[in-house]
């Protein structure tokens, strides 16, 4: 029988679709259903491809193997970004302060998963990614553009001016938006990232800053994975 304390803890986000099912503690791990239960079970089907993406690090994630030992402590109301299939609400835990501790965890976790993502799009190289079942679907190269993208407007959701330089050699664009992604969780700690934009609207906490962040790259990680023929 799986006690409390061993279990992990996550939070839903339930839209009127789909639900997403995310660990508090591991930025990253979240996967989505039409159903709580079957949130669940994905979570836990991925968690030993998660932790696959920490076998070269000292970062001790141990994989759960069922869903009891997930311990659901948080329900959120989705909006329609979660029923497109991205999650879109904090949960609670992420309004915590956000220290040197914190960043320092947050930065290996983040370091971790670029590196599986760089070793995912080198793997990619000069192969053929499998379509849609309508035809559809981005080529390697357009994936990483399109991480580089979000990750330029996630970097805005926390106060940061940054863009995308479309002109960049893709490596060097990498680098620098990771560069930046760093510099804002400095600025986390220094109590730089102020609670609304310049034109109003609530920015995000450095916390669910690194979830978003990790969420959009593992997910992509998975698709160039799934997707080499």
């Amino acid at each position: 029988m799986t006690t409390k304390k061993a279990q992990t803890e996550v939070y839903l986000e339930v839209g009127q679709k789909k639900i997403f099912a995310g660990a508090l503690d591991w930025p990253g791990w979240s996967r989505s259903a039409r159903g709580e239960e079957a949130a669940l079970a994905t979570l836990v089907e991925y968690a030993p491809r998660y932790a696959r993406i920490f076998s070269r690090t000292t970062i001790d994630f141990v994989p759960p193997h069922d869903p009891a030992a997930l311990a659901v402590v948080e329900r959120l109301p989705g909006n329609s970004t979660t029923d497109f299939g991205a999650p879109d609400i904090a949960p609670a835990r992420d309004a915590e302060p956000f220290d040197e501790a914190a960043r320092e965890r947050s930065e290996a976790i983040l370091a971790a998963i670029w590196r599986a993502f760089d070793r995912a799009v080198e793997a990619a190289e000069g192969k053929e990614l499998r379509k849609g079942p309508r035809g559809g679907g981005r080529e390697r190269d357009g994936i990483v553009r399109h991480v580089l993208g979000a990750d330029a407007a996630y970097l805005r959701r926390v106060g940061q001016k940054f863009s995308q330089n479309d002109a960049a050699p893709q490596d060097d664009e990498l680098q620098r938006t990771r560069e930046a992604i760093r510099a804002a969780l400095a600025a986390g700690v220094r109590g730089e990232i102020p609670q609304q934009g310049p034109r109003g609207g609530a920015l995000w906490t450095p916390r669910y800053f690194v979830r978003r962040v990790a969420w959009h790259t593992v997910d992509h990680l998975w698709e160039i994975e799934d997707r080499i023929m």
